[in-house]
C-alpha cells in the first residue's frame, strides 16, 4: 500500500514539475521572441532617417511629411508594452508607407540608387518584423492555451503565471488594399 502511495505521489510531483518547467520556457520563449522584434525595429528606427535624409532635398514640398515620419518613429522609440509599441509601430508603419506613395510622384527620386537600396533595405526590415511578429504571436498562443487548460491551469495559477498580450495590427492596417491595374491611355 505504501508503494503505490509514494508512486502516486511520485507521478503527480514529476508532472507538477514537468508542467511548470514547461510554462517557465514558453515564457522565456516568449521573452525571446519579443527581444527579436526589438532587434528588428531598431533596425528599422536605424534606416528611417537615413531614408528621410536622402529624400529630404528632393521631396522639399513635403516636409510636413517627413517630420511625421521622424515624429512617429520617435513614438515608436520611446513605446514600452506590447500593446503601445503595436500601436506605435503601426502609426510609423503608416507613416513610412506615406513616403513610398508620395516617392512615386519623384521620378529622379524613384531612380536615385540609395533611395532604392534604402526602400529594399526596409522592405526586408518589414518583412522580418513581421515574421517576428507572428512568430511572437504563436507563442504567445500557446502560452496562453498552456494557462488555460485543466489541469495546466493549476500548475499556472498556483505559480502566478500571467497571460501574455498578442501584438495586435491596427485595425487601419486590415483593410483590403486597393489595386488599379488599368494601364493609362
Amino acid at each position: 500500500m505504501s508503494w503505490v502511495f509514494w508512486g502516486i505521489i511520485l507521478v503527480f510531483a514529476g508532472w507538477v514539475i514537468w508542467t511548470y518547467n514547461g510554462l517557465v520556457a514558453l515564457r522565456n520563449q516568449l521573452q525571446n521572441a519579443w527581444k527579436q522584434i526589438d532587434v528588428q525595429l531598431k533596425r528599422r528606427y536605424d534606416l528611417i532617417p537615413n531614408l528621410v535624409e536622402t529624400v529630404k532635398g528632393y521631396m522639399k514640398h513635403e516636409q510636413d511629411t517627413l517630420q511625421k515620419v521622424i515624429e512617429a518613429r520617435s513614438k515608436a522609440m520611446a513605446s514600452t508594452g506590447v500593446k503601445e509599441s503595436a500601436e506605435a509601430e503601426s502609426a510609423l508603419s503608416q507613416s513610412l508607407g506615406k513616403i513610398f506613395l508620395l516617392m512615386e510622384n519623384y521620378p529622379d527620386l524613384k531612380a536615385n540608387q540609395n533611395v532604392l537600396h534604402l526602400q529594399e533595405e526596409l522592405t526586408t526590415t518589414e518583412n522580418q518584423i513581421a515574421f517576428s511578429r507572428q512568430y511572437y504571436n504563436d507563442l504567445v498562443m500557446r502560452f496562453n492555451m498552456q494557462q488555460e487548460v485543466f489541469p495546466a491551469n493549476m500548475i499556472a495559477s498556483f505559480f502566478r503565471f500571467q497571460p501574455s498580450e498578442f501584438f495586435n495590427v491596427a485595425e487601419a492596417e486590415k483593410g483590403v488594399p486597393r489595386v488599379n491595374l488599368t494601364l493609362p491611355a
